[in-house]
């Protein structure tokens, strides 16, 4: 049953992206003899219970066996899953198979107790993580990933990120003295990286986290934005997202009452309305490829604003980037009726809470069909 409920879109396809002579399949690195019998899934510190609900209500036959901050673990039912699975979790940035914990006195024990758990399997790609970020100043991950390395004699220069189809050997730092120990297949563009984490910081040059925050999205969700088109942010200031769109080649308009960064306001591709985005005239959003939004309200008026825009005659955005606040986190129990929404106005929806955002979600929907 699990193939059914694991469906992904093309941009999102396990196939590996290594080069085979013509006529032969690309090789896959065999799976570990002993997969784990547990899954284990890392998110936000919060966001265990919210998880734990969409683990009940798509895969009912998996059941949560303990959890701690920022980890969840399942005990799988008598099916087994295939090496890619990665199911649509929401609220999880990792979902591996278990093998167990070690510890031991040192990082040295520690590895050593890792190829036991592991035994003889061959490893493409090794990610490295803090179950909590706290832990960074007295842990660095990268020095136990070189271990790990050297250990299964792969080379100190392998990129940190894996490739589509790479067996990854994970270690999620649970502590300084014990490691959570596991695998998956690579496969979604999250799960190429360590934890499911974004890789990059903001960097100086951008005006605010929005920037970050869209960047994380569009390689999420593998969006396909093209120079050329046109796309309105509704709250662009102080202009982050917009910075990120302009950069992407899109001509922009941002909508908010209050001033844009002017580097931001300066581009010549950018325009701001400065109001409220409830009244611009529905008219005035025909013609864009793009609809932004990622405004501090509650998520119903997020959905009012957004609506409003989309279901209006004339206007036929090609997908709509959306990010919806919790302002506490019963509140995600709404959102399968969030999303319905999406699909009513003819849009697949996808959603994700991304790492670089806070207690919110992030939902993309590309449009499906005219209404």
């Amino acid at each position: 049953m699990y193939d059914v409920r694991m469906q992904r879109t093309t941009s999102e396809s396990t196939s590996p992206s290594r080069e085979a002579p013509p006529h032969q399949p690309p090789r896959v690195t065999p799976a570990p003899a002993v997969r784990g019998t547990f899954l284990l899934a890392t998110c936000q510190g919060g966001a265990e219970a919210s998880l734990v609900r969409r683990q009940e209500a798509i895969l009912p036959d998996v059941v949560k066996a303990a959890w701690r901050r920022g980890v969840v673990t399942f005990r799988l039912g008598s099916s087994d899953p295939p090496d890619d699975f990665f199911p649509d979790l929401v609220f999880a940035r990792a979902v591996i198979r278990s093998l167990g914990q070690v510890s031991g006195a040192s990082d040295a024990q520690r590895i050593a107790a890792v190829r036991a758990l592991a035994a003889d399997t061959t490893w493409d790609a090794i990610h490295v993580w803090h179950r909590d970020r706290r832990l960074e100043a007295e842990i660095d991950p990268q020095t136990i990933r070189a271990a790990l390395l050297a250990d299964y004699s792969l080379q100190a220069t392998q990129p940190t990120a894996a490739r589509p189809g790479d067996l990854v050997l994970d270690c999620l730092i649970d502590t300084a003295d014990r490691w959570w120990v596991g695998w998956h297949r690579a496969g979604t563009p999250m799960s190429c990286l360590p934890g499911g984490m974004h890789p990059k910081a903001l960097p100086e040059d951008k005006v605010s986290r929005a920037w970050l925050k869209l960047d994380e999205a569009i390689a999420t969700f593998a969006v396909d934005m093209r120079p050329g088109q046109r796309a309105v942010e509704l709250g662009a200031s102080p202009g982050g997202a917009c910075q990120r769109l302009l950069e992407a080649g899109l001509t922009v308009v941002g909508i908010d009452p209050a001033p844009v960064d002017e580097r931001v306001a300066a581009h010549a591709n950018f325009e701001q309305w400065q109001m409220r985005a409830r009244d611009v005239k529905v008219k005035s959003f025909r013609g864009f490829d793009w609809i932004v939004a990622d405004m501090n309200i509650d998520p119903r008026s997020t959905l009012e604003s957004l609506g409003r825009i989309v279901t209006a005659a004339g206007n036929k955005p090609a997908g709509i980037i959306a990010t919806l606040k919790l302002p506490d986190w019963s509140r995600a129990e709404e959102l399968p009726g969030w999303l319905d929404q999406f699909r009513d106005w003819g849009f697949l929806p996808r959603a994700r809470q991304i790492s670089t955002g806070g207690r919110e979600v992030c939902v993309v929907a590309l449009r499906t069909r005219r209404r």
